[in-house]
């Protein structure tokens, strides 16, 4: 990796060659897809409050670098559940992707696996997760479960069957947020065909020729796969509701039951109070992901960083703590880990960039998050992740917040 690369320009070609950060795949996605699935991949619930804290909190935390520490032998590979991975974040699951890009949840998983960074396929996903693990195996997967034990067992068998190693558990949605924005954008679910949705495809023939044309033409109309063992309602049937409902019934007694039957690494995603951590801790988990569901949820829920070390500190070690929410620079990614995270998972941005450049677009957007962590870690006198802690950061409102003896850089210690 050449962390000087950017002095001499983009070295891409193609529709990513002028997209040098995660923030400008958002604008050219803006440009490819219709404005309601446009609006149900960028919206949050109700003000967009909690969306945005994800990105404040970040902005005010400082970044206090090291010097003079030989970092020529720094790289960023992470381990979780005994695989190694090359980078420190992932793919977070992101429901009815292939209306993004075509077979778009295919896309992720492959881009993913061949940047070796993980990815989790969605339980809202329009692909059925075996041919995803086929095309990519190692894939974790992301399940919505209602408090009904024998779907619960059912989709579980299912899930092994299909080789998936590694279950996430999303707990944070007993109920639909206030998606208000949705129907603001023209979206809702079950999908609606209409004058404006026809009109917006008309003036984005990329999308309408490329996605939705070629998706009917050689897989027929979607349907929601993986919601459950068998298979879900197409998106225009009203009974997409009926599928989504019971959720309200699930609770830890539920998470005892899936960890009984469960062989593999689970993870729980969706945690934002320390209790829960530690709930899930006794419970047996092997990881947690800290998060607000990307502001999808509850409007004004607090943003995962600012709680991330109060859980980390529950974790203890037993368990993985990773969180997902606000990340778009490589920035974002050495701040969560100095505060506790071994991984993040990034969303919208990734989507994004599968509709303006499908797998190829992916693998774009993980390049140039590698490149900002590798010269962050160069910039901040840290040779690995684990090197990155509390020190490495200033509050800027509360600057003796987070202030942390000072440590000697790790290739040259203090001499007694």
């Amino acid at each position: 990796m050449n962390a000087w690369q950017a002095f001499n320009g983009a070295n891409r070609s193609g529709r990513t060659r002028n997209l040098l950060s995660l923030d400008d795949f958002e604008a050219a996605a803006r440009r490819v897809l219709p404005r309601p699935i446009f609006g149900y991949v960028a919206g949050a619930a109700e003000d967009n409050r909690a969306l945005a804290d994800n990105r404040h909190a970040f902005d005010e935390l400082a970044l206090v670098p090291r010097v003079l520490c030989n970092v020529a032998q720094r790289q960023q590979g992470v381990t979780l559940f005994g695989r190694r991975y090359a980078s420190p974040f992932g793919i977070a699951p992101m429901g009815i992707a292939a209306l993004s890009a075509y077979r778009g949840d295919v896309v992720l998983a492959r881009a993913a696996a061949a940047a070796r960074v993980p990815a989790v396929l969605s339980g809202s996903s329009l692909i059925r997760l075996e041919e995803v693990m086929d095309a990519a195996p190692g894939t974790w997967f992301q399940a919505y479960l209602p408090g009904t034990p024998e779907r619960i067992d059912a989709l579980l068998q299912r899930v092994a069957e299909a080789g998936v190693e590694t279950l996430v558990v999303t707990v944070d949605i007993p109920v639909a947020g206030n998606r208000e924005n949705n129907i603001r954008a023209g979206f809702s679910t079950p999908l609606r065909p209409g004058l404006r949705l026809a009109w917006d495809g008309l003036v984005r023939p990329r999308w309408l020729v490329g996605t939705l044309l070629r998706t009917l033409a050689s897989h027929g109309m979607p349907h929601f796969e993986n919601s459950f063992a068998e298979r879900g309602a197409p998106i225009l049937s009203s009974r997409v509701q009926r599928d989504f409902a019971e959720r309200d019934h699930f609770d830890w007694s539920h998470i005892a039951r899936i960890r009984r039957l469960w062989r593999g690494p689970l993870v729980v995603k969706g945690i934002l109070s320390p209790l829960d951590a530690a709930l899930a801790r006794q419970h047996g988990v092997d990881g947690i992901i800290v998060s607000n569901h990307g502001g999808r949820q509850l409007d004004g829920a607090v943003a995962p960083l600012r709680v991330l070390p109060a859980i980390a500190e529950q974790a203890g070690g037993a368990m993985v703590v990773m969180l997902d929410g606000g990340i778009r620079r490589g920035t974002d990614v050495v701040k969560a880990l100095a505060l506790g995270a071994q991984a993040v998972f990034v969303g919208r941005p990734f989507n994004y960039a599968a509709a303006v450049d499908g797998e190829a677009g992916v693998a774009a957007a993980i390049d140039l998050l590698r490149a900002e962590v590798d010269r962050n870690l160069a910039m901040l006198g840290a040779n690995a992740c684990a090197d990155l802690g509390p020190g490495h950061l200033l509050d800027k409102q509360a600057p003796w917040a987070l202030a942390a003896p000072s440590v000697p850089c790790a290739a040259y210690p203090l001499q007694s």
